[in-house]
């Protein structure tokens, strides 16, 4: 037994590497400046970090020149459909992106035969067969199909609503409130990593707060936390906040804010005072931080331009509202009248010009896709507000728009913030088949790489070591990921590879379905998905459960 333990070193020591990435410049993710060293890889993890000139491996990179850092981590990805389509995910592995966060309000699971059946258009769009009905399902149908990248999801608050209460405008009884927390606590015990809401888009704005702490409660209860598209991003932000401060205190549980911005041209140049709200929660003991893109565009679904009553019921109530033309008036003047009762999309823009058709599901409306609704309008010979009515009508509600309503000086602040990391909240995508045929938002395919060019690079708003630190360490400090994020020995080498003097993205709002470029190597579990700057159609992703 004396001899055991020398022995056993011995052959650590001997054993080689499976990959050495040697002559780089490793930023680690902490925030600490660059230092010259190579990375010794076994079994999926990083072994050693040092001087490893001598070492036997099997697979080396020269990143010479080149930095070495922690794999991104995508805080919203919107991923969990679309990885079933391609789950090399070429969009995001460009990026440098290597873990995504998904499941912002209507999560991917649970499901039953009534969500299944109001959401067929979607899993018709996507060609996606749902086999699953719980997360421990879909989670299985993953693992063996493999993925690019790793995996994390939320259990959505509008889902386990949807379950017990399908899309109608009431509160839950007693009985029934118990039970959207046991599907909480189920999902929980199945790997969900926290409960989220999405509260702009209906039937998420039926749900009261205290709904949503007792449903943030039992996700508390097992180690996770709570993440927000919050009720109002424009002119009732503040009271929005506060509502998911409150949620997180009473909870007792940690809250991530999703893409934090000033939404609305009202709204510009409020971003201080939201700054402000935010570290003001801080001092006072809430564990709260955000993440953003950056850029002043959003994106989302275009129903959300209809007030919330007229969702009641789902989408196929929608669309019969749309088209009785007593409803459809009244739907107008609410969209045309200034208002803090809900979210006004239409109030927050130029105007019609600020609309971008980005994905539609019915092929004779593709042709539309990224022009603006007021070029369609003109096309239609229609009222912009009609236009609006009869897209959704002719593309049952599943349409997707892209919505210029923020202001770069507020970008530019949230950004800058030590507590923001990064989300790109788009779904993975790729240049060909059903995903190559939408139009989506420009972040879907730049983010990160747009953040290294024009925030580090042109404008030094932020230092490269601080900018990667917002990709890295502090997204898996948040979500309580110890052994990612960061380089050292032990992690799981989730590694990009690239030169910070040309990585750049390449997407723009007119021609969106481009690949950032850069990226020379990117690990996922320490197996290359890019070598070499061209995708390997590996699948070594993991479903990360908390």
């Amino acid at each position: 037994m004396p001899f055991l333990l020398p022995i056993l070193l011995f052959a650590a020591a001997t054993t080689p590497y499976d990959v050495v990435i040697r002559n780089g410049h490793v930023i680690d993710g902490t925030g600490s400046p660059w230092y010259a060293a190579d990375i010794g890889i076994r079994g999926g993890k990083i072994a050693a970090i040092g001087n490893l000139a001598g070492a036997a491996a099997k697979q080396t990179i020269d990143a010479k020149g080149l930095v070495v850092a922690p794999g991104f981590i995508d805080m919203l990805g919107q991923s969990e459909l679309t990885i079933l389509v391609n789950p090399h995910l070429p969009s995001k592995i460009f990026q440098g992106i290597t873990t995504e966060i998904t499941g912002e309000g209507g999560s991917v699971a649970p499901l039953n035969d009534a969500i299944l059946k109001a959401d067929h258009v979607t899993y018709e769009h996507y060609g996606v067969k749902p086999d699953w009905r719980t997360f421990g399902e879909y989670f299985a149908r993953l693992r063996k199909q493999g993925m690019g990248i790793n995996l994390a999801t939320y259990v959505g608050a509008t889902q386990v609503r949807r379950m017990v209460l399908g899309d109608d405008d009431r509160t839950p009884t007693a009985a029934e409130l118990a039970s959207m927390q046991a599907l909480v606590r189920d999902a929980m015990r199945q790997g969900a990593i926290g409960l989220s809401t999405s509260l702009q888009y209906a039937p998420a704005p039926y749900a009261k707060t205290g709904e949503l702490i007792a449903l943030a409660s039992e996700a508390a209860k097992f180690g996770g936390s709570y993440a927000s598209h919050i009720r109002d991003e424009g002119d009732a932000i503040l009271p929005a906040l506060d509502e998911a401060f409150r949620i997180g205190r009473e909870a007792h549980v940690p809250v991530e804010i999703w893409h934090l911005k000033a939404a609305g041209k009202s709204n510009w140049g409020r971003m201080p005072a939201i700054v402000a709200h935010i570290e003001a929660a801080r001092k006072s003991g809430l564990d709260v931080a955000a993440d953003t893109y950056a850029y002043t565009a959003f994106f989302n679904t275009f129903s959300a331009v209809i007030p919330p009553w007229a969702h009641d019921g789902g989408d196929k109530k929608l669309i019969e509202r749309l088209k009785d033309p007593a409803q459809r008036a009244r739907i107008r003047q609410e969209m045309e009248t200034p208002s803090s009762e809900w979210n006004n999309e239409w109030q927050q823009v130029k105007g019609p010009e600020s609309f971008i058709l980005s994905a539609v599901q019915n092929p004779k409306l593709i042709p539309l896709q990224g022009k603006t609704i007021a070029e369609i309008a003109v096309l239609w010979k229609k009222d912009p507000i009609d236009t609006v009515f009869d897209l959704l009508i002719e593309d049952e509600a599943f349409t997707m728009v892209g919505v210029f309503a923020m202001d770069e000086p507020d970008v530019s602040l949230a950004l800058k913030q030590p507590w923001v990391s990064i989300c790109n909240d788009s779904q993975g995508t790729g240049l060909d088949g059903v995903l190559g045929k939408e139009h989506p938002h420009p972040r879907a395919y730049g983010t990160f790489p747009r953040i290294l060019r024009k925030y580090v690079r042109e404008e030094h708003l932020l230092t490269l070591e601080e900018a990667i630190r917002k990709f890295t360490a502090l997204p898996a400090q948040r979500m309580r990921l110890a052994d990612r994020g960061v380089l050292k020995a032990g992690m799981w080498a989730d590694i990009a590879i690239f030169d910070p003097e040309t990585v750049r993205d390449l997407a723009t709002f007119d021609q969106p379905n481009q690949l950032s470029e850069g990226m020379r190597f990117v690990l996922v579990n320490g197996i290359p998905v890019i070598a070499a700057g061209k995708a390997t159609n590996a699948l070594p992703g993991k479903v990360l459960t908390r």
